[in-house]
């Protein structure tokens, strides 16, 4: 027995397993419900009124709100200035204007055609420009002007022989018939006998009857003529260019006439400056025109101009605004009210603050915040759990063969002097808990002999065996199981740690012929144990036994009190879950079946 864990026992170290569940459980809701505050928008809100309320802002603001009265406040002084203005000369002169018909009237006619057109030719008569126009019109006659000495030009020319003899000739019959038989084979025929010697006879008779022939008279009378002479010189020349120029001028339209309208005695009176001066003489004695000047020159219509537009009727017209709005009078309203600061929306946060500060779940989150009771779960998470509440055994976990046997045999098998052989899944039970039976019945199997191997046999005992070798396995980390401690002296129930080799082993717990947690390996046939015997621990109790892993070290605690240390004998390499119960005598008939009970599986790496 171990002094050890009988004195843990006895000071209370190994605390009930029921507490540390309860306690367990009550900081995961507390840790689940903490994140979940920690996340929430009400914390969020909380936090914000917190930190506003506790501010100089609120403060000030809830002083400000206290000492507001209507007497000297912004309104009050709005409608005093209101007032003052309501009462200026020119401010009431203006609204006389502002709304009369004589205004109405005046603005309808001051955007009128009729005053434009009076403006108009108003400007027109006295800036000068009729008077300028009228005589500008007066001092154009067609005598002297450049209309007179362009058709003097004109006519000079039209009469002088070179222009007479193209006009005749350019394009005429008689000048085509002309220049058609200068490239006539009958000319060409007579031109080249006109070269040839007198001697050729015969070409000079040839000769002779062609230039007694009418056409070539013809050809050379006109060739040597006067007027074709004229022609030729005045075709391509300047004054031909100058000619149909002038006549092109002189021959439009516009000519024509201005040449009229210089020579017309009565071209002021028929002159668009004479209808503007008559019509600007009778809009001059229109009423509407007379109505018109005479308001806009009045000292009511000077005041409304200058009012209009000015500061203090922008300010007078923003402040009747101001006044009469809905909200200058709530305002008003709210100055005078005597219970102001409870009715505003910091008064509401405030009570909405202190409400939410009695809430328990807030008040229990900033009882943890800024402590370590979360840091397991802070740097922890699950890696492997099972709880054992369905009806079978979870095959997606749990596998009814150890790794060396499935991966050798395809089956489970025993160890030489054991009395039992394990069954496929059959010996084990769920349905709130993992329990492993051991059963009196006769069961052929497997065992191993080192000498002859794998032989059959036929023994008087059934039990079984769980490893999460398919599903899990880890190299460090926590490993814990809540067991049932209930031994019996002919069975060994382990829960264990193994790697791919049945040796080493880690016992989360060993009970039966011997209780002890440690490290049980195996060299030369020989097997080895190192550990802490914890036979005094209560029978029939539910303790956490707990394997705590990292690096060379391992710890082992049972309800959280450590109670043995040991180093690593792994070699970095991942361990599975293992549980098993093998008979090693005759097990009295009131004690079967006999169970090894695993209430619940947790492991945990870090994050």
């Amino acid at each position: 027995m171990s002094f050890k864990i009988f004195s843990q026992q006895l000071f209370g170290k190994i605390k009930p397993t029921e507490s540390i569940e309860n306690r367990r459980k009550s900081l995961l809701d507390d840790f689940e419900e903490f994140n979940k505050v920690e996340n929430s928008d009400e914390l969020k809100k909380y936090l914000e009124l917190d930190k506003w309320l506790n501010s100089n802002e609120f403060r000030k603001k809830k002083s400000e709100i206290e000492s507001l009265q209507f007497k000297g406040s912004k309104e009050f002084n709005e409608l005093k200035e209101l007032e003052g203005l309501k009462k200026s000369k020119t401010i009431r002169n203006y609204f006389k204007v502002v709304n009369s018909a004589d205004l109405k009237k005046f603005n309808d006619l001051k955007d009128s055609e009729k005053i434009k057109e009076y403006d108009a030719l108003l400007e027109y008569v006295k800036e000068g420009q009729f008077t300028k126009e009228k005589e500008e019109i007066k001092k154009q006659v067609f005598k002297g002007s450049v209309e007179e000495r362009h058709l003097l030009d004109f006519t000079s020319l039209e009469k002088s022989a070179g222009i007479r003899a193209y006009k005749e000739l350019h394009q005429s019959e008689i000048l085509k018939k002309h220049e058609n038989f200068s490239k006539s084979e009958k000319l060409k025929k007579y031109s080249q006998l006109n070269t040839e010697p007198d001697a050729d006879k015969q070409k000079q008779k040839e000769l002779k009857t062609l230039k007694h022939d009418p056409e070539i008279k013809a050809y050379f009378k006109f060739e040597k003529s006067n007027k074709l002479k004229l022609y030729h010189e005045i075709a391509g020349s300047h004054d031909l260019k100058k000619y149909e120029e002038l006549k092109a001028f002189v021959e439009k339209g516009e000519f024509k006439e201005r040449e009229k309208f210089l020579k017309d005695k009565k071209k002021f009176e028929k002159s668009e400056a004479y209808k503007k001066y008559s019509r600007f003489k009778q809009l001059a004695a229109d009423t509407d025109v007379k109505f018109f000047l005479k308001f806009d020159k009045s000292s009511l219509y000077r005041n409304y101009l200058d009012v209009t537009g000015s500061f203090d009727l922008k300010r007078h017209n923003e402040l009747t605004e101001i006044v009469s709005s809905e909200e200058f009078m709530q305002r008003k309203a709210y100055l005078e009210d005597k219970n102001k600061w409870q009715k505003t929306e910091e008064y509401a946060k405030q009570q909405e603050y202190l409400s939410m500060k009695k809430l328990p779940h807030l008040v229990k989150y900033f009882s943890y915040k800024g402590g370590n009771a979360f840091d397991f779960f802070r740097k922890w998470e699950v890696s492997f759990e099972d709880d054992f509440n369905a009806a079978k055994l979870d095959k997606n976990k749990w596998s009814d063969k150890t790794y060396i046997s499935d991966k050798m045999l395809g089956d489970n098998y025993s160890m030489a002097g054991d009395l039992q052989v394990y069954t496929d899944g059959a010996n084990v039970k769920t349905n709130g808990k993992l329990a492993i039976e051991v059963r009196k019945e006769k069961k052929t199997g497997k065992v191993w002999q080192v000498s002859s191997g794998f032989l059959p046999v036929e023994l008087d005992y059934t039990s079984g065996i769980v490893s999460s070798w398919p599903s899990f396995a880890q190299e460090d980390g926590i490993f814990e199981a809540k067991i049932k401690f209930a031994p019996i002296k002919q069975t060994v129930g382990s829960f264990y740690l193994s790697g791919e080799q049945n040796m080493p082993r880690v016992n989360l717990l060993e009970a039966g012929a011997k209780n002890r947690v440690g490290i049980i390996s195996s060299a030369n046939g020989k097997t080895n144990v190192v550990g802490l015997d914890i036979s005094n621990l209560k029978r029939d109790q539910w303790y956490i036994f707990t394997v705590e892993k990292e690096g060379s070290n391992i710890v082992w605690k049972i309800n959280e009190s450590e109670v043995f240390r040991a180093q690593n004998p792994f070699d970095k390499e991942k361990l599975h879950l293992n549980a098993s119960v093998l008979v090693v005598d005759e097990v009295p008939g009131s004690q079967l079946p006999a169970a090894f009970e695993v209430n619940w599986v947790k492991c945990y790496r870090k994050i």
